[in-house]
């Protein structure tokens, strides 16, 4: 079946005014920094930290090992970061990649970023990377038609599974 296009030039308007911006909310304290400041341990779900990064569980995962790289720093975008925090950040995701193909043999890893609530963020203004470990058939009539996710482990055997390789 091929992809049908139609055009919506008249939305340009909106997507690019300053009302827009109003639906990028940050309401009260950030997370993600309170978790910055959290040691290594399995009680908090922070699995690794370097120099100006952190790897934590994800709270709400896609599925098994399902974790997330941030910089310690709260900012929203690439361009916020300094270089030396894109590197830390960028050797960090490398680093949890390899974990997770050592802790579960995954067929395939997915790594990404969701650039802002448009984008899908949920926690919008501290930046944030998925790393996602993948297996060939892994979705079901669960997710595509009762959107509910089954999660064959709990938060705490993820977490004793990648911290040894981390």
């Amino acid at each position: 079946m091929a992809l049908e296009r139609f055009s919506a030039a008249w939305r340009e308007d909106y997507v690019t005014s300053v009302g827009a911006a109003e639906h990028d909310v940050d309401d009260g304290p950030c997370v993600f920094c309170a978790l910055a400041g959290e040691p290594v341990d399995e009680s908090t779900g922070v699995l690794a930290r370097s120099d100006l990064s952190f790897v934590v569980l994800n709270a709400f995962p896609y599925g098994s090992g399902h974790l997330l790289v941030l910089p310690r720093r709260h900012v929203a975008t690439l361009q916020e970061m300094s270089d030396d925090e894109y590197e830390d950040f960028s050797l960090l995701v490398r680093t949890t990649v390899v974990a997770l193909e050592k802790a579960y043999g995954p067929d395939g890893m997915n790594v990404g970023m969701n650039l802002g609530q448009a984008a899908g963020a949920g926690i919008p203004k501290h930046l944030h990377g998925h790393v996602l470990p993948r297996w060939s058939g892994d979705t079901n009539f669960m997710t595509s038609i009762g959107e509910t996710r089954v999660l064959p482990e709990s938060l705490q055997s993820t977490w004793q599974k990648v911290h040894a390789h981390l």
